[in-house]
């Protein structure tokens, strides 16, 4: 055996196409030969066809390599060698493939469409995207919320509802869920809440008892529950849900008039769900059953779409309005403020590498374009911290420059350097400057997006208005949007949940929770769970 020179970047080169095996045997500098199965010789031709149309294997460099399935080794059956880099590129990049999750949202998929106005809303919002026939790109991704990455798609939990809008004045993201209220009104409490639903320290299991634990501690969380274990709890697909930004959010036109506004994507497919042995059949039978839908859907040319409709109120209204306008907890009645037409979002495009176009996609609700602002709403506020903090812990700090993240209007921007930064950056790289650099114009793009606010610095929760209270609306929910047949179906799922692992003394407030949101679904859950 005889060990070739470095500079000949091999130790075993095959003389003979290894892929093809021409003339029945493959021969080693080694001068060792190695019988094959001697092939036909029009297979031989097309296979020799075949490999001169394709394209040769790359390092990550770019460098053609010699094998796909052999490294490097002192002779047949001897030892590797270090100096095999492609084989080591290959193993080092496969131990760092995996990112950090999501955390919560980690299952989910989308894809990309478009956006367009169909409708004039310019009195409301200066908006580029917004005026009437604009047409935006989008990329969306749908989630579940307490579930990793390879949980099922068919859990029972709120969906989340994000939509990427590649503006002409810079990206705007509209990060909500396929529920209209959520389960907490303070983010202090939102990391425990989501410990609560998602792994015990101990066993590292799911656990009702934990869930209902914190849900029947936590009044203000009844709406979304009442919500979360009605039949809108699993959706039939992604395609099949309505999207909401459940946060209220503000528009500003082009006088510097304001408004508060809540987004409802309406589903053109139709709203459907599953049954709880519907879903826990597929939970097993496909755990990816939602993420197939929509890609079999999108590649079949059947391109699933919503309508967008706004609920509009004026500003000066929200003082006084019998319901805090900036509870998460709540909804604003449609008597109160009717849907209003505004455009149409559709999908139409799947994506092509689900790591770096989903996994790598970052939605933040901090992406806000003129016209468009926050609220007094403190989740949405302390959201508009948290979303972009996660991306520069999972993705690092130049995240956005990410293609998926990337916006598609210029960019003129002062942040420099970091980790994996790829775009150059130019002199001057510090403002203000006297070399021509970017400058901010207050006149063009005011600060307007703002509201009033006064008090003594406190911890306390928001004041209440006429009629707020934590199980109103949850109980209109029960008794007047669902019919008989949903509140049967509503007892038997909270039921079916509380019989699971649910201990005394949470499973007695979790009767008196559902007393609180109406006294006869209440007693039926209890008498269904104690079998009286």
């Amino acid at each position: 055996m005889r060990l070739i020179a470095a500079s000949q970047a091999t130790i075993l080169t095959l003389r003979c196409d290894e892929h093809a095996g021409q003339n029945g045997r493959i021969t080693t500098d080694s001068q060792t030969e190695y019988s094959i199965t001697q092939r036909h010789p029009i297979e031989e031709a097309e296979s020799e066809m075949s490999d001169q149309n394709s394209k040769p294997t790359t390092t990550d460099a770019g460098i053609p390599v010699a094998s796909d399935e052999q490294s490097l080794s002192v002779g047949p059956d001897g030892p590797l060698l270090l100096q095999d880099h492609y084989l080591i590129e290959q193993m080092a990049n496969f131990n760092r493939e995996r990112i950090p999750e999501r955390q919560p949202h980690a299952k989910g998929g989308g894809a990309f469409g478009h956006f367009r106005t169909t409708a004039d809303v310019s009195q409301y919002t200066k908006a580029a995207l917004f005026q009437f026939g604009v047409e935006t790109d989008v990329v969306m991704r749908f989630s579940t919320v307490a579930g990793e990455r390879g949980s099922p798609d068919t859990w029972r939990d709120p969906r989340g509802f994000s939509v990427k809008f590649y503006t002409s004045e810079g990206n705007y993201d509209m990060v909500g869920n396929n529920t209209p209220i959520f389960f907490i009104r303070d983010p202090m409490k939102f990391q425990h809440f989501i410990r609560s639903q998602k792994r015990r320290a101990a066993n590292n299991l799911r656990d009702h008892d934990m869930q209902w634990d914190f849900w029947t501690l936590s009044p203000e969380s009844a709406h979304q529950v009442a919500w979360l274990m009605g039949d809108r709890g699993i959706p039939k697909s992604w395609r099949q849900m309505n999207g909401y930004s459940s946060h209220t959010y503000m528009w500003v036109n082009a006088s510097g008039e304001r408004f508060w506004v809540k987004y409802h994507f309406k589903t053109d497919q139709g709203v459907e769900h599953l049954t709880q042995d519907e879903a826990d059949h597929l939970a097993g039978a496909d755990a990816d059953y939602h993420q197939r839908d929509l890609f079999n859907s999108i590649e079949g040319n059947a391109f699933p779409s919503w309508t967008l409709h706004m609920q509009i109120m004026p500003f000066e209204e929200a003082e006084n309005y019998r319901f805090n306008p900036f509870d998460l907890t709540k909804v604003w009645p449609h008597a109160d403020y009717p849907l209003m037409e505004v455009g149409k979002l559709t999908l139409n495009r799947n994506l092509t590498d689900y790591h770096s176009e989903n996994e790598q996609a970052a939605f933040e609700p901090n992406n806000l374009v003129p016209g468009i602002g926050l609220s007094p709403d403190k989740m949405l506020l302390a959201r508009g911290f948290s979303y972009s903090d996660a991306h520069r812990a999972r993705l690092g700090v130049n995240y956005r420059q990410i293609p998926v993240n990337q916006p598609k209007a210029p960019v003129h921007s002062y942040s420099k350097d970091g980790a994996m930064r790829v775009q150059n950056i130019s002199d001057p790289v510090y403002a203000p400057n006297s070399y021509g650099g970017p400058k901010a114009d207050p006149e063009r793009f005011p600060e307007d997006a703002v509201w009033a606010s006064s008090g003594n610095m406190v911890r306390s929760a928001y004041t209440l208005h006429k009629d707020d209270d934590d199980w109103g609306q949850a109980g209109t929910l029960v008794r007047e949007v669902m019919d008989d047949a949903a509140r049967e179906r509503l007892v038997s799922n909270v039921v079916g949940h509380l019989k699971a692992g649910v201990s005394q003394p949470i499973l007695q407030r979790a009767f008196e929770y559902w007393r609180n949101i109406d006294s006869d679904i209440g007693d039926r859950i209890a008498d269904g769970v104690t079998g009286s």
